[in-house]
C-alpha cells in the first residue's frame, strides 16, 4: 500500500450520524520526523463519545475540525521509528483516527503512544484492558463505591462499558440488575455475564421493571443512557445512593435540547450523590486497574465480548451501530492483521 486512506469529517451531524457526514480521501503516507513513529492501524475503536467530538463545541477534548481525520482510538504496528523507545514491528496503542497510517508521538494527544504488554491482544487493549475497562473500573469503584450486599443498577448494560461495570459490582459482592434492549442482549447478560436480573426497556415501563427487580431499591446506579431511564432510576434510589454519570447515549443524536430529570429533589430527600467523570482523568492510575482486571479475566470472573466489523469502507457505518443498538459489547473494526 502506497497511499494513506482516510475518512475525514465533511459536515457536522444534525440528528443521527450517517455516512454523508464523512468524506473519503487519499493522501501520501507520511514520513516520521525526529522523535516520531509511523504506525499502521490494525484495529479501530468505536465509542459513543465520538458523536460528541463531531459537534462544534468545546469539551474535555477539542472538536474534530471539518476536513480533519475523524478521531478514534486504535491499535497498530510500528512501520518506521525515529524514537529510541520504539522499533519497527512493535504493537502500539494510540489515537490513530480513521486512516491507515498515523504519525504518533509518545506523551502527545489524548492517548499518547504506548506499547502493548506481552500477551495483550489488540482487541483486549482497545476493550477490556483499555479505555472501556478503565472507564468501568474507575467509574464503578471510585464513584460507585459498591459494598457487598448492595443493589447495583446499570443502564446500557449490554454495551462495552456497562457490561464490565456490572460484572465488577458482582465481583464485589453486589446484586446486579442491568437495563438493555432485546432478547439477545438480555439473555447474554443473564446467562454469560451473570447479572442477577435484567430489565428489557423495549418491553414495558422501566420504572415498573426497576421496582420489580430491585425490591430493596437501588444503592448504585451506573448510567450510560440518561433521559427517561435516569429519571426512572432516580425514583427508586436508597438513602446515600451513588449515581455515576458515565454517558447519555439517549440524547447524543437528538435534534433539540433534551429536558433533564424532573425528580432531582430525590437526591436531596434520599441524601444521595450524583457525579460525572471522564476516564482521561484517571490515566495516571492505569497501573492500579490493569493488574486487577487481568486477574479477574484469568480467573474467569470477568468476561468480555466484542463486535468486530471489517473493511475500511465500513468505518462510517460501524460508528452508527452504537446508536442503532446493533452491537453487543465493545464495537471494533479490523483493518489488518499484524505483519
Amino acid at each position: 500500500m502506497n497511499i494513506n486512506r482516510q475518512w475525514v469529517l465533511a459536515k457536522r451531524p444534525f440528528g443521527m450520524v450517517d455516512a454523508g457526514n464523512f468524506e473519503y480521501r487519499e493522501e501520501p503516507i507520511p514520513e516520521p520526523g525526529d522523535g516520531e513513529v509511523l504506525v499502521r492501524n490494525l484495529y479501530l475503536s468505536f465509542d459513543p463519545t465520538q458523536r460528541g467530538w463531531m459537534e462544534d463545541r468545546e469539551s474535555y477534548l477539542p472538536p474534530v475540525g471539518i476536513g480533519e481525520v475523524m478521531r478514534a482510538g486504535s491499535v497498530g504496528q510500528v512501520v518506521e521509528s525515529r524514537h529510541a523507545d520504539f522499533s519497527s514491528g512493535d504493537l502500539v496503542q494510540t489515537t490513530g483516527g480513521w486512516q491507515d497510517f498515523v504519525i504518533a508521538v509518545p506523551n502527545q494527544g489524548p492517548m499518547g503512544l504506548t506499547k502493548l504488554p506481552p500477551g495483550v491482544t489488540p482487541v483486549m487493549a482497545l476493550g477490556i484492558l483499555g479505555i472501556t475497562g478503565l472507564t468501568a473500573y474507575f467509574g464503578m469503584l471510585d464513584l460507585g463505591l459498591p459494598k457487598a450486599g448492595e443493589t447495583v443498577l446499570v443502564s446500557g448494560a449490554a454495551g462495552a462499558t456497562g457490561s464490565v461495570a456490572g460484572q465488577i459490582a458482582r465481583i464485589k459482592g453486589c446484586r446486579v440488575v442491568g437495563i438493555a434492549g432485546g432478547d439477545e442482549k438480555c439473555a447474554w447478560l443473564r446467562e454469560v455475564a451473570q447479572f442477577d436480573d435484567v430489565i428489557d426497556y423495549k418491553k414495558g415501563s422501566v420504572s415498573a421493571g426497576i421496582a420489580e427487580t430491585c425490591p430493596d431499591r437501588v444503592d448504585v446506579f451506573f448510567d450510560n443512557v440518561g433521559g427517561d431511564i435516569l429519571q426512572a432510576a432516580l425514583d427508586h434510589i436508597n438513602q446515600k445512593a451513588r449515581i455515576v454519570l458515565c454517558g447519555g447515549i439517549s440524547g447524543y443524536n437528538a435534534t433539540e435540547v433534551q429536558p433533564g430529570p424532573t425528580n432531582l429533589m430525590n437526591l436531596v430527600i434520599m441524601r444521595a450523590r450524583m457525579e460525572g467523570f471522564i476516564v482521561l482523568d484517571y490515566m495516571n492510575r492505569v497501573h492500579e486497574a490493569v493488574p486487577e482486571l487481568l486477574g479477574w479475566l484469568q480467573s474467569g470472573e470477568l468476561i468480555h465480548r466484542e463486535d468486530i466489523q471489517e473493511g475500511f469502507e465500513n468505518i462510517p457505518n460501524t460508528l452508527n451501530r452504537l446508536f442503532t443498538g446493533q452491537n453487543i459489547g465493545k464495537q471494533l473494526l479490523k483493518l489488518s492483521d499484524p505483519s
